[in-house]
């Protein structure tokens, strides 16, 4: 909205202010400031309010508005006095209003830093969160306009906003004057306020996932006449599934006598279905989905699933087209999975949704798995379908307009149908976010993510989101301290499920082999020393080896107290006539789950080869259902149950080729045959329970290959070791507040970006970093110009010998392999001479910038970084300096702040960090130093964002002590903070 004639030039709208949120039940709705255009809707608004919550905002009764209130509580400065509103569907449904006064209670400006704040919500929409949501956002607009306080009157009978202020987290006080209770809220926030905040988005955005998960009632809008077509596939699929709500067709070019279509009532729009509709999945071309969003808004629907193409993956048209998709739908309190979404599921024996275009429902089982890609959702459902997995829930976004990664992050962590949760991700619309919700939900339940698109450069086509310029390498050291396991590819992603899904976590890394090949047991040992484990010689147990053998070798593994883990191998048997014999599978594999019966809490994983049937038997035999009737097909035919996973359709769980969206008549040849209303749909009261897959405790996971097993288990190790460490998180010490001046630099960086030329920042002179770094305990060690041999000769004898001669400039700066160094000068001839060699050797002093510092002891140089990543927020690098860390890539990352612990594993997460622990015989150097100057590094830039870069380097680590040699700093003002402020939705 752009601000009208009455409103002063700098008190212009703050467009910034406008916000979508998530309310408590999961329907969206949107805040913005309230101006003159607005009165026609405020007194509609008020007009509905009940006389109860009229006399609790004015304290008499109040029937209706004056023109005059009216005018005043429409005319804003946006500074002195502010009005937002939360509107649905462009009504309003809740406002709020601050005045800003003096100690006197009275009208004022600033520099008065407190103002009186009254709420008021329609009674239809009170207990949605409204007025929680709307405290939020005018707290956050108060503070960004010099208000430190509010104060609120509010009569004892007034219960629920008695209740919003206590709740909100911030520090308040109480008095009871006059008949009424008097609170004044601090509006700094707090550890409280933020927990409170983020408390409330989980709810509420886990929610809003639910509702779209579990819908009472679904209408497939673009349904064709006749089999064939996106929305006539969705259809068949929801009744194929089971579904146990209520099913609608709508198509708008259906006949009006038209009454059923495949079982399920058929109308023309939504509004002619007489009952709630929660869900509506929408298959029509891009053109017509606006007439659709408004029609399922206007009649109440919830949640969208947009299957349309033709949006941002079109390029800078489709992408306005799907912003103003995303903007309609959220108008009318509706969340968006899609567009271009391959569909969701959700396999709850209560809902049995497939709102896909997956034919088969998978079983049930405990993995979620979201999706970013259509193709990619189609290749895990197919391959998790051939291991003989189940899920809980299924997502593909699409082109994640809306319902992101993050969504179904909240949604996992508090579905207890979900034991696992996997992504596919190929872009992070708000990695700081990401990074906050999946080590929330690791702490409870295991978090698999492959990241795509991971060295393209962009994102990939339909994903408008904001760009992190930190390599891909950095991107998965965060994802790992957050929890995250981080594979490269999603059959990777697969076999880590599967383990963490049905396998008690491994309490240390030790391993037991046990199998019938002495060749398979030693691929085993080897796969497990390439992954870190270790393993325990392999136990042969010859190829002469019957299941009862394989039994009581694994039950007498389990109750071995110097293992963690097991990895049993199996080969076919060898008959009397020397064929294999490949049919023992179900009898092995029942030996297996006999030996696991006790309830063992070490995992175990099978590697196998050829054993037909194996991985099925091991998968129907611990299932709480009956198992599934098995079919014997001919060996060229039968699925592979372990194998890797193809990157594409499978034929026998996708169609052959897309179908098209309806745009009317479908074609008159079908694609697919005619659906009649089969067993699990609404039509056959005799439906049972779907099917329910081993993906739960107790599930032995089998892999084709000794690599694929050891490198889940090797996962799931590394896993249930941050698990460990995370339930006693690491704390930053206390000594180092007492040698810390934070005012004190505060006071330099504020003086110092006042006198930046360039309103992006500035890099500081070598002496203003020294200074500004001296602030937070970080000396370091000074350097003079040598411009010239005299000067370098006083700078000498300033500093005392022995000293180093080295040059600044950028193109030899730390490379001391081109000659541009000089170390242990003793004396005044060898510094002259020195000098000469080095310019002689490199040209002019005025191109080398020459400075002179004192000789640091001997130790490993290393080099200490942190930066500001605008999407992924403050990084802290540590790597070896030179060839290691530039050439090799060998740097670890941790997100700032870091704690005593991420120091630690900082400095021991580098593959050259035994360097730094005496490696062939040399001195260990100070870690305990190192680890100390990483946590000041951390503790500067998180106190102040301002400081966006600097770079220690290098830095001296010595058997006592460290110095460091070299400091550059860049000042900016600091990047926006989305994460700190009040929760609302992103707009990409």
């Amino acid at each position: 909205m752009e601000p009208t004639p009455e409103q002063s030039p700098h008190h212009a709208y703050p467009d910034h202010w406008e916000a979508d949120v998530v309310l408590r039940d999961g329907g969206t709705a949107r805040i913005r400031p309230i101006t003159t255009d607005d009165a026609e809707r405020l007194v509609s608004f008020y007009e509905q309010v009940s006389d109860e919550s009229k006399y609790y905002r004015f304290f008499a009764p109040y029937p209706r508005l004056s023109d005059r209130d009216v005018h005043r509580f429409t005319h804003h400065d946006y500074v002195d006095r502010v009005g937002l509103a939360v509107t649905i569907g462009g009504e309003f449904i809740g406002t709020v209003r601050y005045d800003r006064i003096n100690d006197q209670g009275r009208p004022a400006s600033a520099p008065a830093d407190e103002a009186e704040v009254a709420f008021l919500v329609q009674d239809a929409h009170q207990g949605r969160g409204v007025a929680s949501a709307l405290l939020e956002h005018i707290a956050a607009v108060a503070r960004e306009r010099g208000i430190r306080r509010f104060a609120a009157e509010v009569l004892p009978a007034n219960n629920k906003m008695i209740k919003v202020f206590r709740d909100g987290g911030y520090t308040q006080r109480r008095s009871f004057e006059d008949g009424s209770v008097h609170l004044t809220l601090d509006l700094e926030p707090t550890e409280k306020s933020l927990a409170v905040q983020r408390g409330r988005e989980q709810r509420a955005e886990a929610r809003s996932v639910q509702r779209l998960l579990a819908p009472g009632s679904v209408a497939v809008i673009g349904t064709g006449r006749t089999p064939g077509g996106v929305g006539r596939t969705v259809l068949r699929n929801l009744l194929a599934s089971g579904y146990t709500g209520r099913t609608y067709a709508v198509n708008r070019a259906f006949d009006e006598g038209l009454a059923t279509l495949d079982g399920v009532p058929a109308h023309r729009s939504l509004g002619e279905i007489d009952e709630q509709v929660d869900l509506a999945v929408i298959a029509i071309p891009a053109h017509r989905v606006p007439e659709a969003v408004a029609d399922c808004g206007e009649h109440g629907v919830q949640g969208l699933v947009v299957l349309s193409a033709g949006y941002a993956e079109r390029g800078a048209e489709g992408r306005e087209l799907q912003r103003e998709l995303v903007r309609q739908a959220r108008s009318y309190g509706m969340r968006i999975i899609g567009p271009n979404a391959f569909g969701i599921i959700n396999t709850a024996e209560s809902v049995r949704l497939n709102a896909s275009l997956a034919p088969e429902s998978p079983a049930r089982g405990r993995i979620g798995l979201f999706t970013q890609s259509g193709a990619i959702g189609i290749a895990l459902l197919s391959g998790l379908h051939r291991r003989g997995a189940g899920l809980s829930s299924f997502i593909s976004a699409g082109n994640r307009a809306d319902v992101s990664g993050n969504d179904f992050l909240q949604y996992s962590f508090e579905d207890p149908d979900t034991d696992v949760a996997l992504l596919y991700l190929e872009s992070l619309g708000n990695p700081r976010k990401f990074n906050r919700l999946a080590r929330r939900t690791a702490a409870v339940k295991p978090v698999v993510v492959v990241k795509g698109a991971r060295h393209s450069g962009s994102t990939p086509p339909g994903h408008a989101v904001p760009v992190s310029r930190i390599p891909d390498a950095t991107v998965s050291a965060l994802m790992r301290q957050a929890g995250v396991i981080r594979v490269d590819t999603v059959t990777e992603m697969v076999d880590a499920g599967l383990l963490l899904a049905g396998q008690p976590l491994p309490a240390g890394p030790r391993v037991a082999i046990l199998g019938n090949s002495e060749s398979l047991g030693l691929l085993t040992y080897d796969a497990c020393l390439a992954e870190g484990l270790r393993p325990r010689p392999p136990i042969d147990l010859t190829t002469a080896a019957s299941p009862q053998d394989f039994r009581d070798a694994l039950a007498e593994a389990l109750a071995d107290g110097t293992c963690d883990a097991v990895i049993v191998t199996a080969i076919p048997w060898v008959g009397e006539n020397g064929e294999a014999e490949t049919g023992d599978g179900q009898v092995l594999a029942a030996a297996l789950h006999k030996a696991v019966a006790g309830g063992s809490a070490k995992p175990v994983a099978v590697v196998h080869v050829e054993i037909g049937g194996l991985a099925e038997a091991l998968a129907a035999a611990s299932s709480t259902a009956a198992p599934r009737p098995r079919t014997v097909t001919p060996a060229a035919d039968r699925p592979q149950l372990a194998t890797t996973l193809s990157t594409g359709p499978d034929r026998s769980t996708a169609p052959a080729t897309p179908p098209a969206l309806e745009a009317g008549p479908a074609p008159e040849a079908p694609t697919t045959p005619p659906v009649r209303p089969g067993p699990g749909s609404p039509a056959d009261p005799k439906a049972g329970p779907a099917p329910e897959a081993a993906t739960g405790p107790g599930c032995i996971p089998a892999y084709p290959a000794a690599e694929r097993a050891v490198r889940a288990l090797a996962e799931a190790v590394k896993y249930a070791q941050w698990r460990r460490q995370a339930a006693v998180p690491g704390k930053i010490p206390e000594f180092l507040d007492d040698t810390i001046d934070e005012p004190g630099a505060a006071a330099l960086i504020e003086a110092q970006l006042a006198t930046a030329p360039d309103p992006r920042g500035r890099p500081l002179t070598h002496d203003e970093a020294r200074e500004l770094l001296g602030r937070y305990g970080i000396a370091v060690r000074p350097t003079l110009p040598a411009p010239d041999p005299e000067a370098a000769v006083a700078a000498a004898t300033r500093l005392g010998y022995p000293v180093a001669l080295k040059t600044t400039a950028p193109h030899l700066r730390h490379r001391a392999d081109l000659g541009g160094v000089r170390l242990d000068i003793a004396d005044e001839e060898a510094l002259r001479r020195a000098y000469g060699e080095l310019t002689d050797l490199l040209g002019k002093p005025a191109e080398l910038l020459p400075v002179v510092q004192a000789m640091a002891p001997r130790g490993v140089d290393t080099v200490v970084r942190a930066s500001i990543d605008a999407a992924a927020g403050a990084v802290l690098s540590f790597g070896l300096a030179g060839a290691p860390s530039e050439l090799l890539g060998d740097t670890a990352h941790r997100l700032v702040p870091a704690t005593d612990r991420d120091a630690a594993e900082l400095i021991r997460s580098i593959r050259a960090a035994p360097v730094l622990f005496g490696w062939r015989g040399s001195a260990p150097v100070d870690t305990a130093a190192l680890e100390e100057l990483l946590l000041r590094l951390s503790r500067l830039v998180d106190d102040h964002p301002e400081v966006v870069s600097v770079a220690l380097e290098p830095v001296v680590v010595a058997p006592h002590g460290l110095t460091v040699l070299g400091a550059s700093v860049r000042l900016a003002p600091p990047p926006a903070r989305s994460d700190l402020g009040p929760r609302r939705l992103p707009n990409y």
